[in-house]
């Protein structure tokens, strides 16, 4: 089994779509990673040889910053957006779209599922 960065890819899909299992690559970045590493794109990850994944292994960890690496400078990036107080900060503090998207109607991915209201009685008329 093949493991980059600490994540075990999956064995039977093609190596350019199995490389997307790190954060940090997408398919355009694997498909670089291969060119360099000099790794055929439609091999299948279980059919890898050691060279070959020690090659994709060197080479992304000299070019590309992934996992948790990554992680750790989009969390930090964040959080000083919301120490400055600027716009976008507060749009991630109150968990609100950041990017300028309607939240009049739609917006349920960030704000979460819908508060259900309760009915209040109607009032008596005694």
């Amino acid at each position: 089994m093949a493991r980059i960065e600490g994540v075990d890819l999956p064995r039977n899909k093609r190596i350019d779509i199995a490389l997307t299992a790190i954060y940090g690559i997408g398919r355009k970045t694997a498909q670089k990673v291969l060119t360099e590493a000099r790794v055929d794109h439609h091999i299948r990850t279980q059919d890898l040889s050691e060279v070959e994944v020690a090659a994709i292994r060197e080479v992304i960890q000299r070019h590309y910053k992934v996992e948790g690496d990554l992680r750790k400078d989009v969390s930090m990036n964040i959080k000083r957006l919301i120490d400055i107080n600027c716009y976008r900060g507060i749009r991630h503090k109150r968990g609100l779209p950041v990017r300028g998207q309607r939240t009049h109607t739609n917006a349920r991915t960030r704000k979460g599922p819908r508060r259900m209201t309760t009915k209040r009685p109607a009032p008596s008329t005694k």
